[in-house]
């Protein structure tokens, strides 16, 4: 096979340098199944590796890119052929194992998800992290009791990836949805996705009580901090709140009330070391029951390979909503 283009992150002398390069298989790590790389996608997660913003590799160099959507080039796993549509996302990705921003990539065969008939590679990579961990946050509340008929879902960080896709998917699937955004023009883009309200979070009162009267049937949290521990006072009765980001903070204070007065469950959601049967499932339901109907307003940007580097700084300011996909192949 001939050289292919990756963009890799180093370490240098104590600092990050990411660029692209040419390489060849052998560069990669070791996998069982070699994937030609249609699109890729940003999160926040890779615009930490790739500017050093975040201590996200684990070694290096590693080429960037969490997510992965494309086909099979070759195959030494049994359960995929040549030609086979397939997607990655987390798994070490850009962390301890070659991403997905490269022309090629060679990871695990566990890894790998067939793309499921109703998705394609451009779809499955409009979604990629951000969508699975929303729909795998809304299955996890189902399994333990959530229905659209108990009640409000309201959803933080609502206008990030993972919240955009939230709402959407929530609404899909009859839900009541309310946003919460400290963007104070993002009102109409959230509604067009599916939130009957829309709250400012700056003049959010979160009280300070143990508990403080109930608001919501449950919810998908993005921010951590003063926020989820407001959410574990207002969510009522056997209500489940997913907890996905830490975008305003990793801390976590509250009392063991709402717990064992109102049974409110917390969920975590870890979408990079997830099972591969609860995988197969929830991509599943992306491309039936939780298939988002607003995808086209969520992917506010589509790039090309080449304007990769010049992507990442928005995001760690702050300045991106909903999704953006990568051209690659």
């Amino acid at each position: 096979m001939k050289p292919f283009k990756a963009f890799r992150i180093h370490s240098e002398g104590g600092r990050i340098a990411a660029r692209f390069e040419e390489l060849t298989l052998d560069d990669l790590a070791a996998g069982e199944v070699v994937i030609r790389v249609a699109c890729s996608d940003i999160n926040y997660k890779d615009a930490l590796a790739a500017t050093g913003a975040g201590k996200i590799l684990r070694r290096y160099p590693l080429v960037g890119g969490i997510d992965l959507a494309g086909t099979v080039e070759s195959s030494g796993d049994a359960r995929f052929k040549p030609g086979d549509p397939v997607l990655v996302t987390g798994c070490g990705l850009s962390e301890t194992h070659d991403g997905g921003y490269a022309q090629f990539a060679r990871v695990q065969g566990d890894w790998v998800i067939p793309i499921p008939a109703g998705l394609d590679a451009r779809t499955a990579m409009s979604l990629g992290t951000a969508g699975f961990t929303a729909a795998l946050a809304i299955h996890r509340m189902e399994q333990n009791g959530q229905t659209p008929t108990g009640g409000p879902i309201v959803v933080t960080g609502a206008t990030g990836g993972v919240g955009s896709v939230a709402i959407d998917m929530l609404a899909t699937r009859g839900y009541r949805v309310i946003a919460v955004s400290g963007k104070a023009d993002a009102a109409e883009y959230l509604k067009a996705l599916g939130a009957s309200e829309v709250l400012d979070r700056k003049s959010l009162d979160l009280g300070s009580r143990p508990l403080e009267a109930a608001r919501f049937a449950g919810a998908i949290d993005n921010l951590g901090g003063e926020v989820l521990a407001w959410l574990t006072r207002t969510v009522d009765l056997w209500g489940n709140i997913a907890s996905i980001g830490l975008a305003s903070s990793p801390e976590l204070k509250t009392t063991v009330m709402p717990f064992i007065l109102r049974g409110v469950a917390l969920l975590g959601i870890n979408s990079s070391a997830t099972r591969r049967d609860w995988r197969l499932a929830v991509w599943q339901r992306i491309a039936t029951d939780l298939k988002p109907r607003q995808l086209a307003r969520i992917v506010t940007r589509t790039i090309d390979f080449e304007q990769l580097p010049q992507a990442f700084p928005d995001y760690l300011a702050g300045r991106v909503t909903g999704r953006t996909l990568v051209r690659i192949g």
